[in-house]
């Protein structure tokens, strides 16, 4: 028999995975950072309404645990309401990773996680496969939700590591300033308030001290590392800056080109 998982649903539905997808490139070591973008196939949205997106953060946290998942049972969900694992003191017995940095777009999300023990990423992301099932269900659909592979890059560098950081926490000013990629923003204040103030769904706001999603994210490597929230909101502020004053300068050279991650 191939090798693979098999996914056991409470409805009795029981699915084996084949294990088909070729052996990474990147070796996955414990206690070093990882980021990871995981796409919607054929770049389809993954996230439909906030329901989808609360559900899912809910899954980044339960589904990050050696221990069966007790969401097999539906009750356990339906009894916690769509945000309240997040928000509430829910802890993880055994952990998988460490995640450190997340953001939810509409067709894909960013991690920032630390390994701590083996084949920690390889299992979280099966895990969080299901999620699939959820969706399937909830918008009656069929097929694949998520593209086969998720990309993953390891961080090499502090100035990586700096970098990624702000690259995921600042990836959804895309949403309202669709230059984004070719480096270039029309209203960095709209871009740096529409971070602060409007979109909730990245670890940013808890970095602030704002309490959004606490339970998911191990954030005091990160406060130390850039000196405190106030330090993290001024290097957020200037990267959407220096992307702002390539309208004045007509250049979008990236002056980060060496830290930024390269997929």
């Amino acid at each position: 028999m191939s090798s693979g998982f098999v996914v056991f649903y409470s409805t009795g539905l029981v699915i084996f995975y084949p294990s088909i997808m070729p052996l990474r490139k990147v070796q996955l070591v414990n206690g070093e950072f990882y980021h990871i973008v995981k796409r919607g196939t054929d770049k389809r949205k993954i996230f439909l309404d906030d329901e989808d997106r609360l559900r899912f953060i809910n899954s980044l946290l339960v589904f990050n645990d050696q221990n069966p998942v007790p969401w097999e049972s539906r009750g356990f969900w339906h009894q916690r309401g769509p945000s309240s694992l997040v928000t509430s003191v829910y802890k993880v017995e055994n952990p998988l990773v460490e995640i450190h940095v997340f953001t939810l777009m509409e067709n894909h999300f960013h991690l920032l996680v630390r390994q701590i023990v083996e084949h920690g990423i390889t299992t979280y992301m099966r895990k969080l496969g299901g999620y699939s099932y959820y969706f399937n269900q909830k918008h009656k659909r069929m097929g694949s939700l998520f593209e086969g592979r998720y990309k993953i890059k390891l961080i090499e560098t502090d100035a990586q590591l700096k970098n990624n950081f702000v690259y995921i926490h600042t990836n959804p000013v895309e949403i309202i300033e669709q230059r984004w990629k070719d480096e270039i923003v029309k209203s960095p204040q709209k871009a740096i308030e529409f971070l602060e103030k409007e979109y909730r769904w990245s670890s940013y706001w808890d970095y602030l001290g704002k309490q959004n999603f606490p339970s998911l994210t191990n954030r005091n490597f990160f406060l130390e590392v850039f000196g405190g929230a106030q330090e993290i909101k001024k290097q957020i502020d200037a990267w959407v800056l220096f992307k702002a004053s390539n309208n004045e300068n007509g250049d979008s050279k990236d002056v980060t080109n060496e830290a930024r991650p390269r997929w």
